[in-house]
């Protein structure tokens, strides 16, 4: 017998934001690094610093289903979620499974380490990174090399991403959707017994405030002289 479908909320508007923020964030980085313009790339940087700044503090203080502590589980629950899944094939989870908490910690010290190595990063002819006068030219170096290499891991990274998205849309799990909507389908059996009732969801305001301050800061120090040379 098909069971009713409820809706249940899953993802707050500032996650969303954030999923594809990144996305668009990243694929003109990707576009403006490989044109040229370096100004335009510095400055999409320092807006991807502020979605990157927002979401780590996010996951400490914001909706239940953002918060690390709901979707970083120990190795043993990964692979006892692999194990399961191979026996019974995907289930539909409550944001994030155990693999794919993974994945997005991965994304996002992979995005740091990318933001953080181009401050000081170089092209040796007209760009050079806000701290790049910090370090010696060989460490600068170094660092302009793990920039271009990072990126590729990104990449990777991302293919694997879409990928998994891939797998679960077709094995029913709308994942998808639900990043743009906030909201996925579920038996009602299934909602019950996740306590799908009980998730907490955190002011889009404190989310808009927390912006404003790191926002703030970004653009004084680092956004505003890259503007002026416009």
């Amino acid at each position: 017998m098909e069971q009713n479908l409820v809706k249940v909320k899953v993802w707050d508007i500032p996650t969303r934001v954030f999923h594809w923020g990144m996305l668009c964030l990243l694929a003109g980085l990707w576009w403006t690094a490989d044109a040229g313009e370096m100004e335009w790339h510095q400055i999409l940087a320092y807006g991807l610093m502020v979605l990157i700044g927002v979401r780590l503090i996010w996951g400490f203080i914001g909706s239940d289903t953002a918060k690390f502590s709901h979707f970083v589980h120990s190795p043993k629950t990964v692979l006892n979620y692999l194990g399961k899944t191979k026996r019974e094939g995907i289930s539909t989870s409550l944001g994030h499974n155990p693999v794919g908490g993974y994945m997005v910690v991965t994304l996002i010290i992979l995005v740091c380490v990318q933001l953080g190595s181009g401050l000081f990063a170089t092209d040796e002819i007209f760009t050079e990174g806000p701290l790049y006068s910090l370090v010696s030219s060989d460490t600068a170096s170094w660092l302009t090399w793990l920039h271009k290499k990072n990126f590729d891991l990104i990449l990777i990274l991302a293919a694997v991403h879409v990928l998994a998205v891939g797998v679960h849309m077709i094995k029913g799990d709308r994942i998808l959707g639900a990043m743009f909507s906030g909201y996925k389908k579920l038996p009602e059996s299934k909602a019950e017994a996740v306590n799908a009732d009980e998730l907490a969801f955190a002011s889009v305001v404190k989310a808009i405030v927390l912006a404003i301050v790191i926002g703030a800061v970004v653009v004084n120090y680092f956004m505003l002289p890259v503007i002026e040379m416009l």
